[in-house]
């Protein structure tokens, strides 16, 4: 009898309680592991602040930065689970979950500039990348550059042995892993978010990373050099949970599918700009020289990695790496 009548009272509150809750916002909680100032922080906030407006304040986005909730190896899992509904991990994230087809994204020198880039992200290659995901629980939205990696160490790297011995901390990657093999280092894979105490006490020797990624979390006081490779790509991976975002109502999903698409072409515009601008800063600070390769010493550097497209096609499947060759070199003709 108790337990009825306690059943019977919470579907009473239940009913109650359901106008109220009919009115309560719908809560995006946005994690990701950079500081709020960089392309991607200042994409999220974009789109949190597009969102509220074009929903009219029936989605609440909460914008968490830095690690603040999760750190790299945490966040996916998280997003799964339902703990955070939307992230924007980096390309190399989704191989370690079993999505292995976006390992050809960390290739070296595979991506020449952004006009190809945005012939892959922009083009049916992209949205058939994405639509693996669908897969993992995740949706995919949309593509945000961060921007062309560059090469940090205290000691001058201009040539291949220059790497030989050194300690890089890579993301997790198994072609970043093969890409500092190839040049004779020993890669350390690492959370983000502890990259500068590991340069700073020495668990690191170097590391790879975007103009705007070291100037923002402060990796050029520990670093002396940085050589201006280019030789990679950081771009993301905007993902929802698929769970949350297919019992969206159609009209909230539509606004912000809209405010999505208005953030990535506000973010991505942003990082060329913010990358130029952290490069400048780095070298006004005067704390880490930076090194720019002749000719001949950025086709050593390309020569010495080649191996890599071999290690990779063994996993991907030559044909995705070909068909990528395709859109990104017809990008350049």
């Amino acid at each position: 009898m108790r337990l009825f009548m306690l059943a019977a009272l919470t579907a009473a509150v239940a009913v109650v309680a359901a106008p109220a809750a009919a009115q309560q916002p719908i809560v995006i909680k946005f994690s990701h592991v950079v500081a709020a100032n960089t392309p991607k922080g200042l994409a999220a906030e974009k789109f949190k602040d597009l969102a509220e407006k074009y929903t009219e304040g029936k989605v609440k986005v909460e914008v968490y930065p830095n690690s603040q909730l999760y750190k790299d190896k945490e966040e996916l899992e998280a997003l799964q689970l339902g703990a955070v509904q939307m992230l924007a991990p980096s390309n190399s994230k989704f191989g370690p979950i079993g999505v292995k087809e976006f390992e050809v994204f960390d290739l070296p020198y595979i991506l020449p500039d952004l006009k190809a880039l945005r012939k892959v992200t922009n083009g049916p290659l992209g949205a058939r990348l994405l639509k693996l995901l669908d897969a993992k629980g995740m949706t995919g939205l949309a593509y945000w550059d961060n921007g062309f990696k560059q090469m940090s160490a205290n000691k001058k790297l201009v040539a291949p042995e220059d790497y030989k011995g050194l300690k890089f901390r890579i993301q997790s990657s198994k072609v970043l892993d093969a890409q500092f093999r190839a040049l004779g280092a020993i890669p350390q894979v690492m959370a983000f978010s502890e990259v500068y105490q590991a340069l700073q006490t020495g668990v690191v020797d170097g590391q790879e990373n975007t103009p705007s990624n070291i100037y923002t979390q402060k990796m050029h006081e520990v670093q002396k050099y940085i050589t201006l490779t280019n030789h990679g790509y950081i771009g993301y991976v905007v993902v929802v949970n698929k769970k949350f975002w297919d019992g969206l109502p159609p009209d909230i999903r539509a606004q912000l599918d809209k405010a999505m698409k208005e953030a990535t072409e506000f973010g991505n515009s942003q990082s060329a700009m913010e990358n130029d601008d952290a490069l400048e800063e780095i070298r006004k600070s005067g704390k880490a020289e930076l090194i720019k390769l002749t000719p001949e010493q950025d086709a050593a550097m390309r020569k010495a990695i080649e191996p890599v497209y071999k290690d990779v096609a063994s996993r991907v499947g030559k044909p995705l790496i070909d068909e990528f060759l395709k859109e990104t070199r017809g990008a350049t003709n």
